[in-house]
């Protein structure tokens, strides 16, 4: 099954099922609040049978809101792609290296991205993302496995200059709408990351990262079970498992996005994300060319 979120001409947002060659609206604000209905999936197949309206294909790409417009939790792992740790010249950690981030960070799969000039040192960061579709406290992993809704494709952009600020993470990754969340979320049992997604991430059309969701560190059922020891985590909660080796920060010289960049970030069997960067100012360190 394939979700997504559109945006309405009327302000509004509105979640929409893939049935064949056919987008349906659902009767739902985005696909975190249908994950919130009780036998969702059920739900989705009723509205699919009972014919339902059709979602304009253009709308499709070109109106896309991020898939969950409003999670209760955003939790990312760094760190976790063996290929991007050995680049960044650390050793492998024993625990989830986790930071958070807030709902105001998403934006759509096909939006410009804006930063004003303080975000010097804009690096890429294509990542999977969970999404978690039902509750769980102290879980087990089997109780992980049945919990993931799906999952969908991230980029958490990264203002480096800000991130390396402190030994915190979180103020280079909160930027406003830099962390676009979709096109689609497909529903996990029509894809398994153990399986070996081919993750990319291209700049102006030159590919600077590749790697496998295999080389997860920490996969997704684990990283669920971890989190969920210290913080409920609940339906429409995202849990973004970190970027292979490619990133700009790891290039000899370092190399960043400058305005203009067009980021086309990919995940096999989910879909593709294109995002042009729009910054105040073009007095950047360097610049991906």
């Amino acid at each position: 099954m394939r979700l997504c979120t559109v945006r309405l001409s009327d302000g509004g947002t509105n979640a929409a099922a893939l049935n064949s060659d056919r987008w349906i609206r659902l009767p739902f604000s985005d696909v975190g609040a249908l994950l919130r209905e009780d036998h969702w999936r059920q739900r989705v197949q009723d509205v699919i049978a009972a014919g339902g309206q059709d979602v304009d294909s253009e709308t499709i790409t070109t109106a896309l809101a991020p898939v969950i417009a409003e999670p209760g939790k955003i939790v990312c792992c760094g760190h976790n792609y063996r290929a991007h740790i050995a680049e960044m010249g650390r050793p492998e950690p024993a625990f989830p290296t986790l930071f958070a981030k807030f709902a105001d960070t998403l934006t759509g799969a096909f939006d410009e991205i804006s930063l004003p000039n303080e975000a010097e040192q804009l690096d890429w960061e294509a990542e999977l993302a969970v999404v978690v579709g039902a509750t769980l406290v102290r879980a087990t992993e089997a109780e992980c496995r049945r919990a993931i809704a799906g999952y969908t494709v991230a980029n958490d952009l990264s203002v480096r200059s800000w991130q390396r600020r402190t030994t915190q993470w979180l103020q280079g990754k909160a930027f406003d709408a830099t962390t676009p969340l979709g096109p689609v979320m497909v529903t996990a049992d029509e894809c398994d990351p153990s399986d070996g997604l081919r993750v990319t991430c291209t700049v102006n059309g030159q590919e600077q990262q590749r790697g496998s969701t295999d080389d997860l560190l920490f996969d997704p059922i684990a990283l669920l079970a971890y989190i969920s020891t210290f913080t409920t985590l609940r339906p429409g909660d995202i849990v973004l498992t970190g970027t292979p080796g490619g990133v700009g920060a790891g290039s000899t010289p370092p190399r960043f996005l400058g305005d203009g960049a067009v980021v086309e970030t990919e995940i096999e069997g989910i879909g593709m994300q294109r995002n042009v960067i729009r910054i105040q100012s073009n007095e950047l360190t360097s610049s991906a060319s």
